[in-house]
């Protein structure tokens, strides 16, 4: 298969990106083309209703908008097999303001669910009560913060531990996208069965 033909490797695989406006448009689209391509199925979940729009930025631009798939308050976390976090500074400072979203993402971790949280997206992890006892890494203004939460911080490009993934920066998001594929690719159902009979 040649680099410009997509896969179905994550055929069957529903991914759900949790979002508001002021994320950083870049950590949403490259993610998202990057799943799509390789057959996963994803939904844009936001503390709006299903058909209004959360506005992007770049960097301090304003960028494109996005057209919610489901409201928050009517996501279910059995309905998909992993959860992105993309950042911008604002994002994560409007969606911890939301409890359903911060349920939301405790029940990922509680179910060991995938959840990948990039630049400021890691910030939730505090909120959500799942960074404690976790190696992670963000954008850097965050890792004391992280720290105070009871988290390992390191500057890496991509931090994994166990099924949570983080990144630091945009230009992570090769070495990020690389991970999420990877756990993606794992069934938690048989990853750890032990050795057969």
């Amino acid at each position: 298969m040649d680099a410009n033909t997509p896969s179905q490797r994550l055929a069957g695989k529903r991914v759900a990106v949790l979002m508001t406006d002021g994320v950083e448009q870049v950590e949403y689209v490259k993610p998202r083309e990057f799943l799509e391509q390789h057959g996963a199925i994803v939904t844009l979940i936001s503390p709006k209703n299903a058909g209004e729009h959360v506005q992007a930025v770049r960097q301090s631009e304003p960028g494109d908008s996005f057209r919610v798939d489901l409201d928050i308050r009517e996501a279910k976390e059995e309905d998909y097999d992993a959860l992105l976090l993309p950042g911008g500074a604002a994002n994560p400072e409007r969606l911890r303001r939301s409890p359903e979203a911060l349920r939301f993402i405790k029940a990922f971790a509680d179910e060991l669910k995938m959840i990948a949280a990039i630049c400021h997206g890691p910030a939730l992890l505090i909120d959500a009560g799942v960074a404690r006892a976790k190696h992670l890494t963000s954008w850097p203004s965050l890792h004391r913060a992280l720290e105070e939460a009871g988290a390992e911080w390191s500057d890496e490009e991509v931090v994994i531990d166990g099924r949570l993934i983080t990144s630091r920066n945009p230009g992570d998001i090769p070495a990020f996208n690389d991970a999420i594929l990877k756990s993606l690719e794992i069934d938690p159902e048989v990853a750890d069965t032990g050795p057969s009979s």
